[in-house]
Parts: C-alpha cells; sequence; structure tokens
C-alpha cells in the first residue's frame, strides 16, 4: 500500500496477547472497512518486547494482510514508550490507538476517527464518566479511577474527565507538537498528552462511550501509588510551581517558613512559660548554652560533607551548614521531618546531587543520629543497672506512678516513643550493615514480587540507586566511624547544652549524676521527638526530660520542667536564627536553588572523579 493512501493508523499497544491479538486485529480491520475505503487505514500491532506467542501471530496477520504491520521491540517500552515509537512508525495522519481486550464498544470507533479526520479536533478520547455513558465499572476499578481522575483535575486544571480511557485518537500534527514534551513513557503517558494538549490551546473532544471491563483488576502499589501519583506530583510541579519560583517568590517562601516555624514555636511553647521559667536561671549561663549549641552545627555540615564524599560529591562545609540549617528549619514546621525534602531539593538544585543520592545521605544522617542517641541512652542505663540499681528502680516508679500528675500520661507517651525509636534505630544499622555486605539485586526483586507493571523498573531504578548509595557509606569502615565519632560530638554539644541550662538554675548535683542525668533525660528526649506528634518535638521532648530529671535527681516537677523548657527553646532558637542567616548569607535559599540549578540539574550526575 502507498504511504500516501494512508489516513488512518491504528495502534494496538500488545504485551503478552497471545490469546486475544488475532481476534482484536481482524475485529479492527473489519470495524475501519465499514466506514473508510480499503487502502486508507492500517493496523499496527505495537508488540512491547512480548514473551509469549504475540509476535509469531502479529508476523503472521502482517503477511497475510497488506494492512496489518507488525512494530515490534525487543526490549519493554512500557505502553507509553511503544505508543510513541509505533506513531512516530505509523504511515497514517490520524493516529488512533485503544487497548487490546476491546472493553470500549468498537461502534465508537468511527466517532473517534472522524472527529479528527474531519479537521474539527485536534484530540478525541473516549470516556467511561461522562453522565450519557453506560460504563459499568466494578467498585475495585471504580473508585480508584475516580479518584485518579479528581486528582488530575484539581491538581493539573484539566478539564477531562476519564483520562485514562484507553480510547484516543490524535492529528500527526497534534502529537508532533505534544510528543516531544511527554516525559511518560508507561500509564500516565494518556494523561499527560491529554492534559498537555489543553494547555496548548489544542481542540480537544471528549465523548462518551459504551464499555464493559475485561478481565480481572486490581490495584497495583507501584503503578497506581508509585508511578502514577508521582507523575501527578511531576506534573503539577512543572506547571504550577516551577512558572512562578523568582527570587523574590523564593525571598517570600523562606521569610513565610521562619515565621511559621517562630509562629508554632511560641503556640507550642507558651512565651509567658519560657519567660516565668527563665525567671529563674541566670541568662549568661543560658546565653553561655546557646553559644555551645551553635558549635555543633559546623561539626553537622561536616559530618554531611563526609557522607556525601563518600558518595562521590565534594562540597563546602559552609554552604552544607546552611542546607542543614534551614532543613532543620523546615523541620520545626513540616511533620514527617518535611524539611528534609528541601535539603534535598537545594543540593540537588544547587550542587547537582540527585534527589536519590541526596536522600540517601539524609536517610544515613537520620540512622547515625538516632543510633548515637540511643548508644548514649543505652550506656547510661547500664551504667545505672550495673552501679545505681536504685536509680533504675526509681525511673520504673516515675513510669508506673504519678510523677508529673496532669502531665504524667505525655511524659509514659514520650518514653514509649523513645523506646520504639530506639529500636528501629538499632534494627536500621544492622539492616544497612548487612545489606551492604549482600549482593545487588534484592531491592528490585522484591519490587518485582509485588508488580509486574511497566512502572518497575522505573521504580526499581530509583530503589535500587538509593539502596546502593546507602551501602557505598556503610561499605566503607573508616569513612563510617568517622561520621560516627562525629554524630557522638554532635549529641555530647547538645548535652552540654541542656547541662549549661540545668547549671543556669543553680542545680547543684554530684558529678556523675549530672551526667548521667543529662546524657539520659537529653538522649531519650530527642529520641521520643522523633515521631511527628508536634512541629519539632516540642511537648514529647519536655515530657520524657522532665520524668526521667524527676526520677534521678531531686529536683521537683516544676523546676525540670522549666529546664526543659528553656533547653529546648533556646535550641529552636538557634536553629530558626541559623536557618535565617543561611537563608541570607550562605546562598542556600530556595529561590538561589532553582536560580543556580538551571532547567536540566535533575538530569544530571556531578559526581565528583578523582
Amino acid at each position: 500500500m502507498s504511504d500516501r493512501q494512508t489516513e488512518v493508523s491504528v495502534v494496538l499497544p500488545a504485551y503478552n496477547e497471545e490469546d486475544t491479538i488475532e481476534h482484536t486485529v481482524r475485529t479492527t480491520r473489519d470495524a475501519l472497512g465499514a466506514f473508510l475505503s480499503a487502502g486508507s487505514y492500517e493496523v499496527v500491532v505495537a508488540e512491547d518486547g512480548c514473551d509469549d506467542r504475540t509476535p509469531e501471530i502479529a508476523d503472521e496477520l502482517a503477511a497475510a494482510f497488506d494492512d496489518v504491520r507488525h512494530f515490534h521491540s525487543d526490549e519493554r517500552l512500557g505502553r507509553g514508550g511503544a505508543l510513541d515509537a509505533a506513531f512516530e512508525a505509523a504511515r497514517g495522519d490520524v493516529l488512533v490507538y485503544f487497548d487490546t481486550d476491546l472493553a470500549t464498544d468498537m461502534r465508537h470507533l468511527e466517532h473517534l476517527v472522524e472527529s479528527i479526520r474531519s479537521g474539527e479536533y485536534d484530540v478525541s478520547t473516549g470516556s467511561r464518566w461522562m453522565s450519557e455513558n453506560v460504563a459499568d465499572r466494578p467498585a475495585k476499578r471504580g473508585i480508584p479511577s475516580r479518584g485518579f481522575n479528581f486528582a488530575a483535575r484539581l491538581l493539573l486544571g484539566s478539564d477531562i474527565r476519564d483520562h485514562q480511557c484507553g480510547f484516543k485518537a490524535f492529528s500527526r500534527e497534534a502529537f508532533e507538537t505534544l510528543e516531544p514534551d511527554v516525559e511518560d513513557e508507561h500509564w500516565f503517558w494518556d494523561t499527560e498528552m491529554l492534559v498537555r494538549a489543553q494547555r496548548a490551546g489544542l481542540r480537544v473532544h471528549e465523548f462518551p462511550v459504551d464499555w464493559e471491563p475485561k478481565g480481572d483488576s486490581k490495584v497495583d502499589l507501584v503503578r497506581d501509588v508509585f508511578g502514577m501519583g508521582s507523575q501527578v506530583v511531576r506534573c503539577w510541579w512543572e506547571f504550577s510551581v516551577d512558572p512562578y519560583v523568582t527570587r523574590r517568590t523564593g525571598a517570600l517562601a523562606g521569610i513565610v517558613l521562619t515565621l511559621v516555624a517562630l509562629g508554632l514555636m511560641l503556640l507550642y511553647l507558651d512565651p509567658s512559660s519560657v519567660l516565668a521559667a527563665m525567671a529563674g536561671a541566670d541568662p549568661a549561663t543560658v546565653a553561655l548554652g546557646a553559644i555551645i549549641y551553635a558549635l555543633s552545627w559546623p561539626l553537622r555540615g561536616l559530618r554531611y560533607r563526609d557522607i556525601l564524599s563518600e558518595l562521590g560529591y565534594r562540597e563546602d562545609v559552609w554552604f552544607l551548614t546552611g542546607a542543614v540549617f534551614v532543613s532543620q528549619t523546615g523541620n520545626l514546621v513540616f511533620p514527617m521531618r518535611g524539611g528534609d525534602v528541601i535539603r534535598a531539593y537545594v543540593v540537588k538544585a544547587r550542587r547537582r546531587v540527585p534527589y536519590t543520592s541526596g536522600f540517601a545521605s539524609l536517610a544515613v544522617e537520620r540512622v547515625f543520629d538516632l543510633l548515637t542517641i540511643t548508644l548514649l541512652a543505652g550506656a547510661v542505663l547500664l551504667g545505672l543497672a550495673a552501679f545505681a540499681p536504685e536509680q533504675v528502680a526509681a525511673i520504673v516508679g516515675a513510669v508506673s506512678g504519678d510523677a508529673l500528675g496532669a502531665d504524667q500520661r505525655s511524659a509514659e507517651t514520650a518514653l514509649a516513643v523513645a523506646g520504639l525509636v530506639g529500636a528501629l534505630a538499632i534494627a536500621a544499622v544492622v539492616t544497612i550493615v548487612a545489606s551492604a555486605r549482600m549482593n545487588g539485586g534484592y531491592a528490585r526483586r522484591l519490587i518485582e514480587w509485588t508488580s509486574d507493571d511497566g512502572y518497575v523498573d522505573l521504580v526499581a531504578g530509583v530503589v535500587e540507586s538509593f539502596v546502593a548509595d546507602v551501602q557505598t557509606v556503610a561499605a566503607d569502615g573508616p569513612a563510617f566511624a568517622r561520621v560516627g565519632a562525629t554524630s557522638i560530638l554532635v549529641w555530647v554539644i547538645d548535652v552540654v547544652t541542656a547541662l549549661c541550662v540545668l547549671a543556669a538554675f543553680g542545680v547543684d548535683l554530684p558529678l556523675l549524676t549530672l551526667l548521667a542525668t543529662g546524657f539520659f533525660a537529653v538522649s531519650v528526649g530527642n529520641l521520643a521527638k522523633v515521631l511527628p506528634l508536634s512541629p519539632g518535638g516540642i511537648g514529647l521532648y519536655e515530657g520524657a526530660f522532665t520524668l526521667l530529671v524527676v526520677a534521678l535527681t531531686p529536683i521537683a516537677a516544676p523546676a525540670a520542667l522549666a529546664v526543659a523548657i528553656v533547653d529546648h527553646a533556646v535550641k529552636n532558637a538557634v536553629t530558626v536564627v541559623g536557618g535565617i542567616i543561611s537563608m541570607l548569607t550562605l546562598n542556600v535559599s530556595l529561590t538561589e536553588a532553582v536560580e543556580g540549578g538551571g532547567a536540566d540539574v535533575g538530569e544530571t550526575d556531578a559526581r565528583t572523579t578523582d
């Protein structure tokens, strides 16, 4: 058949369809022949790396019919990738595709084709969710589908009601306009094409179709959550955030972040309570504690530099210290340590560290933090059990009694959280060290066990990169020890700050009791505030700290609570001030990250080579 005669190309994306592909091709030819002249159309089987008899059957069909072609791929391209490649190779000016299960009634094919062939529309799509149609979707399909389409309309500004119906057509010109900008190669391809078509001002036609589900369907974690969900977020960021990120908006975001952090501190730490508590403290000693605490931050930057260095990135300590300040300020605002996302974004945009490496470095840092304070608390507890068992009994009595009155319940919750987090920290370290000595591929095997969807390769690649970076640090003994030693220094300084606050209140205790109390109360308090039950762990830290001080010393509950409030307030204040200074002077604000990174930063791996 002459290429010039071909007006319509119907592409059938096929993966392991040996049982149905022949019937689908014959049905498609019959449907096209009912309204198109012979020789004006073709049927292209886009066979996507099948491992069954689909390729052989497609070859037989292509040999039997002049208007059937077989487009083969040795490797899986994903549904979107297979459609892209087949459409580019197709001969028609009207490009059509529908799912090979023929769930959509083929009587709608003429309307689909003619809406483009007539020149009235650039893109046409069937819909199962318009009021006029009669699609009968079971709940296990319908609920996720409605939820996804709602998210696409809400976040991406789409007017389409059903983005994922496998029954679509494009003009050649529309396809060639949209395809270069479409990033997804899997199930989100449909949605991205439709959304970009609307944003480009193309004429998009959505019409109701009769649709009957074929076969079984289940919610797929990889496809539906990691795949489709992440692609919605990617497009939302591209369409709704990136165009508005400028120096002015970035500075405003930094100011808002700081103000919210301060506001939440004032909300959870009543200023009058802090001032009342500080009334009994020596201001000069409290200020000394703040200065000492500030010294731990360059150590945090140094530790983060050492972690990144193991991953192949050589960065400036002061820049990284600023990035840590900004992210920790964010952690005072966002739950689930959302401030860490800010740091990953900053080092990606400003220093071209990929997100996988950024989050892997953060994971290593966080595990070292939790392990260090767990070991500090555990060492003190073992020491008390060996040399002062009566103190352990006092702790048990304080927990089971009513040492804090109305605040007893929150303190007990804090201690329970601390114990859980400490156990998880130890388990995480054991897992990381053990995995560093295992052969690779187990992460991919686990993901492939949960799903056989086309998104598996994409998700597995991201996870493997993350795991490999974590293993890189864990496998280097000297680096592991160096980062661990720095972590100990960071948390010793944290304890010394608390001891300064204790001293500011005139606490007079034997040295060993003072040290044991400080290390144990601060360590357990920091473990307690890991779970995001309040911004920055405010309340949980004070509860655990107060209960342990009361149990281990003669200090009364009101005085112990005053110490805890001032100690935590001083540390949070240093964090916020450091965040402000970093955004103003160290060039690590969100705006500077965007302006310094450029549009293609996310695609660049800038590991340093020696």
